[in-house]
């Protein structure tokens, strides 16, 4: 009969360190206080040993789950997968496992399938990335039920930690750097109408074309649903126009892709005939054709901010930040040029 291996203990590891047990589990559970010279005898005698904490008696001690839940929609965007790749550079620096859930804002059942997590102990809370985070009726029942919450959005709402991104100012930029080359008919293609980002994007679009003391006019101004279908249908739109727009900011770039599908079939030369700006800066922004001008959001930097004021709010840790804003950056490429010369300003 084959013998079982026996596990390491606790006490081994405390007793080849020259620690107490409660400094092991100290280390183990990243709590802070503990020196860093001790840390790294605790985890060398841990790795000579072999030594595995015991995930269960680990939740049952510290009557946590060592799991955060990260609820998002929109699977298959660029944007879920750096929320959740930042996520998890902090959840397994602390210790903690990441439970990543993808859910429909307007499913029916979509409050008690969230909640559900927490009250079954499943999780010990939650970071919310947009459009999630916007959900009115999701924020109140998960302070009512007193779960731990952070949400990414850029909506600031009472009693709810959340890390921003300044959409508006960003929008901003890449108005002004538009102004800059000399563009004065700037078309905008707003994303999808229910998310915040979208009307942070257009606030930021209409207050730099009116301080560069141009008028906001609706004509140039479409609304699509952050894909690349609609960003598609509102190009064709603009460029319709009987004067159409010299330069195009879409809201993100799956549009702006499509603006630049739309142009290449009208035979229009980019940047030599019209401009166009994204936002987002995910890998097709410097795979199309001219690469796109466009804005990197600090999205993973975003996440580890964001998953890092959760554990401390799972610890109890006084001093939490509750509110947090990220600055993105304007990237410049060759989607990007000078008025035409033909178009009188």
């Amino acid at each position: 009969m084959r013998a079982t291996k026996r596990r390491t203990t606790i006490d081994e590891v405390a007793e080849l360190a020259g620690v107490s047990i409660k400094t092991v589990s100290r280390v183990f559970n990243n709590e802070p206080n503990v020196r860093p010279k001790t840390r790294a005898k605790v985890l060398e005698s841990a790795r000579e040993l072999n030594y595995r904490p015991n995930v269960s008696a680990r939740r049952l001690a510290a009557n946590r789950s060592f799991v955060i839940g990260l609820l998002y929609d929109n699977p298959q965007s660029d944007y879920v997968t750096d929320i959740q790749e930042g996520a998890l550079d902090i959840c397994r620096r602390e210790g903690y496992h990441l439970l990543i859930h993808p859910c429909r804002p307007d499913a029916p059942d979509f409050l008690e399938e969230a909640l559900g997590l927490y009250s079954q102990s499943t999780v010990d809370g939650y970071i919310l990335s947009q459009p999630v985070s916007e959900h009115t009726g999701l924020t109140a029942a998960l302070r009512e039920a007193d779960a731990h919450v952070v949400r990414i959005s850029n909506q600031r709402r009472e009693h709810s930690p959340c890390v921003a991104v300044d959409d508006k100012q960003s929008a901003e930029a890449v108005i002004r750097h538009l102004v800059q080359l000399g563009h004065r008919r700037i078309g905008f293609i707003m994303g999808h109408p229910e998310h915040g980002s979208s009307h942070d994007r257009l606030e930021g679009y209409k207050e730099a074309v009116t301080k560069a003391g141009l008028p906001v006019l609706d004509e140039l101004i479409e609304t699509g649903r952050y894909d690349f279908e609609s960003g598609y249908a509102c190009a064709h739109r603009l460029l319709s126009l009987e004067t159409r727009p010299t330069a195009i900011f879409a809201s993100n770039d799956h549009m702006a892709v499509a603006v630049l599908t739309a142009a290449h079939e009208k035979k229009l030369d980019i940047p030599g005939d019209l401009s166009v700006c994204g936002f987002d800066d995910t890998p097709m922004a410097r795979y199309a054709w001219p690469p796109l001008t466009t804005v990197r959001q600090p999205v993973k930097q975003a996440a580890r901010l964001a998953t890092s004021i959760l554990i401390d709010m799972i610890k109890k840790k006084e001093g939490i930040t509750n509110e947090v804003t990220l600055h993105s950056e304007l990237v410049r490429r060759a989607s990007t040029g000078p008025v035409p010369s033909k178009v009188t300003v």
